[in-house]
């Protein structure tokens, strides 16, 4: 039996999974694909992300997880606000060019402000606009806890993100 400390009867640690493997596996787990934005000091941020979940909904909260190396994790820390924008299945060109880094994201793609001056970029599945509560680190990215202070739904079906390939959901 595993306790908190992750350590085995003789107090030697449990070994941790490793990183190729776990990658493999949590691959096998699919999910809705969006992006991320938010604008900073006038410049605005976005990038592709699957870590997105809701969290309560008492109050409505979700969590995004963010890798740190990326300007937009710099930017949510500095602003505290961010825009989940769910995609589409129609929209994987638009995932995969906000999945790229350094280029002008926002290049070409039709966008208007969010009450929280985020990018809301149109003809989306779904924009969620989200006010920072917390922010904490897991290892490589930062995880921030957000309350929902603005929702909008449109008709259409999700882009899914499952074993490194996006698809579509089929419905029964």
């Amino acid at each position: 039996m595993m306790n908190s400390d992750h350590l085995k009867e003789n107090n030697q640690p449990f070994p941790l999974v490793e990183k190729e493997m776990f990658r493999n596996v949590i691959g096998h787990f699919a999910s809705g694909v969006s992006i991320i934005t938010v604008t900073n000091n006038g410049v605005d941020f976005g990038l592709t992300a699957s870590a997105v979940s809701s969290l309560s909904l008492e109050p409505p909260m979700l969590l995004v997880c963010v890798n740190q190396s990326a300007g937009t994790c710099h930017a949510i820390s500095a602003v505290k606000t961010f825009t989940v924008n769910i995609l589409k299945e129609e929209q994987k060109d638009l995932a995969l060019k906000f999945a790229r880094s350094n280029t002008d994201k926002f290049d070409g793609v039709p966008f208007s402000r969010g009450e929280l001056g985020n990018p809301l970029l149109k003809n989306t599945l779904a924009q969620i606009e989200c006010q920072v509560v917390e922010e904490v680190t897991g290892g490589t990215h930062s995880v921030f806890l957000a309350e929902v202070l603005k929702a909008h739904a449109s008709e259409g079906n999700p882009l899914v993100y499952y074993r490194g390939k996006f698809g579509q959901f089929k419905q029964e």
